[in-house]
């Protein structure tokens, strides 16, 4: 009896750990940029009040027009820094804070939702054969690139209907068909909708049979 208590909490320990970094990684590129965007608009906000009254104006009694300064500067200085990101000295930068541990997991991070609707790592909506009996899953393929494990390669299924989780699987090449009508933000309303909205319904297509839509090897012949 001992021995199965000892064993239960164990397993709930390792569970909440796992479940407690499964959170803070889904969080931290989230709290990062709210955090920095934050801060610099706190910055800028100071800087336009103190502007303002330079000029003889009270920025209490403007508040909508403050506020309009203040995004207007931080969009100017967002463009600016987006610029300096490309220099030899951005990228110096960026070598420096690679040394620090888990700056490129962050990076990488928002690097999915920067780059999740277009461009070559843009995010797959995917169909995927193997999880039931019989028919198909609606998944997301990160990346095109191949498994570890020739011919497969790395599908997720995510949980409903918070997005927050989810599982990760290696896949053949046959068994993953793609919904190229479908985009990330098509599959994240399908999974809040919880299964009330179907992908057709939100994509706005007819439902097709399975041979209708494009296979992954079909879709990287044509990259």
């Amino acid at each position: 009896m001992l021995d199965k208590i000892k064993k239960f909490l164990l397993y709930g320990k390792d569970h909440f750990i796992k479940v407690i970094f499964n959170g803070l990684f889904w969080l931290a590129p989230i709290v990062a940029v709210t955090l920095i965007v934050l801060w610099i608009y706190d910055k800028i906000d100071a800087m336009t009040g103190q502007l303002f009254q330079i000029i003889g104006i009270n920025p209490q009694n403007y508040p909508f027009l403050w506020t309009i300064v203040g995004v207007v500067i931080l969009a100017f200085i967002a463009y600016v820094i987006g610029i300096f990101v490309e220099t030899k000295l951005g990228n110096f930068i960026q070598k420096i804070y690679a040394k620090i541990p888990g700056y490129e997991t962050v990076k990488e991070l928002i690097n999915i939702f920067n780059t999740s609707k277009s461009g070559e790592q843009k995010v797959l909506v995917v169909l995927i054969r193997g999880f039931a009996s019989q028919g198909y899953n609606i998944g997301l393929m990160y990346s095109t690139k191949e498994s570890i494990i020739k011919d497969h390669y790395t599908v997720t299924l995510s949980m409903t209907p918070i997005p927050n989780g989810g599982y990760m699987f290696e896949v053949h090449k046959d068994n993953i068909y793609i919904i190229e009508e479908a985009t990330f933000d098509s599959n994240l309303e399908y999974l809040l909708s919880m299964g009330v909205k179907s992908i057709a319904d939100i994509i706005k297509s007819k439902p097709k049979d399975i041979d209708d839509f494009v296979s992954i090897s079909q879709y990287l012949d044509k990259k």
